[in-house]
């Protein structure tokens, strides 16, 4: 469903993650999500925090 970078990686950077919430999300023009989109959302935000842990796991 998603056109975002995150969407084609299975481990994207975390600021890949955050720009692929923010163009999500802009796409959107601030509306409420629909159940399907609420869905993709979720998945990008689970990816950017699984991005966050890894790096800073590594930096650790």
């Amino acid at each position: 469903m998603s056109d975002s970078p995150a969407s084609g990686s299975p481990c994207p950077s975390a600021s890949e993650a955050n720009a692929a919430i923010r163009a999500f999300l802009a796409a959107r023009s601030g509306r409420p999500l629909w159940p399907d989109e609420r869905e993709e959302y979720e998945r990008l935000r689970a990816a950017w925090t699984a991005a966050v842990r890894r790096e800073v796991e590594k930096a650790a």
